[in-house]
């Protein structure tokens, strides 16, 4: 079956940046189609099983006001609806798991509640219109703007074609762009090209581009005993070694990402004060709750040993993506079930048999998140591209990132790239607090199509600090934004950047949302 729809503005991708653009669009008062591929919106917050990943300023500045509501909002849903003790409760910035990697680790069942409340005053009148499991699969273009869009429902195959003035691409792997001729890069570009220090010698490298990862969710029995069935290609995987890395990729040794040099994990802290991996993103702590609750110790699991890196997702054969699907999701099981039976123990015994499963908390029947945690997309060929030079502290004397006079937001993280399917190890150097250029989210020629994820105008280097939670909602929250005061102008977004006092009033309304437009003088990180 086919059918048409139309709204004010599409926003193609639920993830991270496609919720944030929908709940500012519809704020605005426009109507909005949102399409998602699981049955989840929230990508890394959810579908992809990814705790935030942050900078150290967050609970004071730093992130939009609507982030921010949805940070307080996982509090208050903990509070509201878990028996906490009296000291947890109390905890202005109470982090549920007490995980390292956030200052808010947190379920994503919890998160995706909350995105959802936030969303349910627009979904709920009408304005705002989610189209579940559904993928991009044809666009249609009359000259420079993209007409239409079709989209595939993954169980019945039934079409929708949705039209909109405005469309705004914030899947996870820039899918609208090779089907609206959107001219876009991929992978990692050459020094020449964009003169960064750590960009590739020689030729251009397309398909040289970050591992993803499917993360999974696990709690902690001593004593029990929730073995899963052994996993087809676990031979290949506990045998694996990277040629960059220091031994078997299903090991307790792996590199420090700033030196590449080797560093030992164990998995629970105490035994030798190494990095103890299982609390690295624990996203629930039994020391905050009620104990006849029974909960135990939960952690995600997004770790140096199941990023994937043996193929890419993007401008390959849909065979060959199912088949580096497939091989990811075994690289997980696999991490699993050595975890379970191999990974040595502080009192000289193997394996861990009393991590279970949590299939309940990814909502899959294999256990496994959603979605792949995706860290590079396609990117547009945009008005202006973010370098290294502009962000990496090592580029900037006077300390300082570059300043955007066109800054729709900001950002902070180092650069970070995990190793990469070039078989190369990872990136990782200091940064400096950043904006976010609206140029950056405009195609150069496509006049009513807006980036609002990975796919921004970014370089293979600077998607390493532009990629993460905060950074991705305040792009997403500013193309929704964008969108909308084109509509309300008559505009299209490079009529807003490059018109001085348009971009001033467009630049005033975002300060009015609650969208920081700068950063005062900090420390890199």
């Amino acid at each position: 079956m086919r059918r048409e729809m139309q709204a004010d503005i599409v926003i193609l991708g639920g993830g991270t940046g496609g919720t944030a653009a929908a709940l500012a669009a519809a704020a605005s008062g426009k109507t909005v189609i949102l399409t998602e591929e699981t049955p989840w919106i929230g990508g890394q917050l959810t579908s992809q099983a990814v705790p935030p990943d942050e900078h150290p300023w967050i609970e004071h500045f730093g992130c939009t006001r609507t982030y921010r509501n949805f940070r307080e909002g996982v509090r208050q849903y903990y509070r509201a609806h878990f028996p906490m003790t009296p000291g947890a409760r109390n905890q202005p910035e109470l982090n549920p798991g007490s995980g390292i990697v956030s200052r808010i680790s947190h379920d994503p069942r919890v998160g995706l509640a909350v995105l959802e409340q936030m969303l349910a005053p627009y979904i709920h009148s009408g304005r705002l219109t989610i189209l579940y499991n559904s993928r991009v699969h044809q666009a249609e273009t009359i000259g420079d703007t993209v007409s239409s869009v079709t989209v595939r429902h993954l169980g019945s195959g039934d079409e929708l074609v949705l039209q909109a003035p405005f469309f705004i691409d914030a899947t996870e792997l820039g899918d609208l762009l090779p089907l609206a001729g959107i001219e876009y890069v991929t992978g990692a570009e050459s020094q020449a090209q964009t003169g960064e220090p750590h960009a590739v010698d020689g030729a251009p490298a397309p398909q040289d581009m970050q591992g993803f990862t499917y993360c999974f969710a696990v709690d902690y029995a001593e004593g029990e005993e929730h073995l899963i069935d052994k996993p087809a290609m676990y031979d290949f995987w506990r045998n694996y070694r990277p040629a960059f890395w220091p031994d078997r990729l299903l090991s307790l040794t792996g590199v420090r990402p700033s030196t590449n040099e080797p560093v030992e994990y164990e998995i629970f802290p105490g035994h030798g004060g190494k990095f103890p991996l299982f609390q690295y993103r624990q996203i629930l702590d039994p020391a905050h709750f009620d104990s006849r609750l029974g909960f135990r110790p939960l952690s995600l699991i997004n770790w140096p040993q199941n990023d994937y890196w043996l193929g890419s997702l993007i401008d390959v054969p849909e065979e060959e993506v199912a088949r580096h699907l497939y091989q990811a999701k075994q690289l997980s099981l696999s991490l699993l079930y050595w975890l379970q039976t191999e990974a040595p123990r502080p009192d000289g015994g193997q394996g861990y048999p009393g991590l279970r499963l949590r299939r309940d908390v990814v909502g899959t029947e294999d256990g496994l998140a959603m979605a792949p945690y995706i860290r590079e997309s396609r990117r547009i060929q945009a008005e202006f591209t973010v370098l290294e030079q502009h962000v990496a502290t090592a580029s900037r004397p006077d300390g300082a990132a570059e300043a955007f006079a066109d800054s729709v937001g900001v950002g902070c993280y180092r650069i970070d790239l995990h190793p990469s399917t070039g078989n190369r190890p990872y990136i990782d150097i200091s940064s400096l607090p950043f904006q976010i250029p609206l140029g950056s989210l405009i195609p150069k020629r496509v006049k009513n199509v807006l980036a609002a994820g990975k796919n921004i105008g970014a370089t293979h280097i600077t998607n390493g600090c532009y990629r993460l939670h905060p950074v991705e909602w305040n792009i997403g929250e500013a193309a929704g934004s964008c969108a909308s005061f084109c509509l309300d102008r008559n505009l299209f977004p490079t009529d807003v950047r490059n018109h001085e006092e348009t971009l001033a009033d467009f630049q005033q309304r975002l300060l009015q949302q609650g969208i920081e437009l700068q950063w005062p003088k900090l420390r890199p990180v």
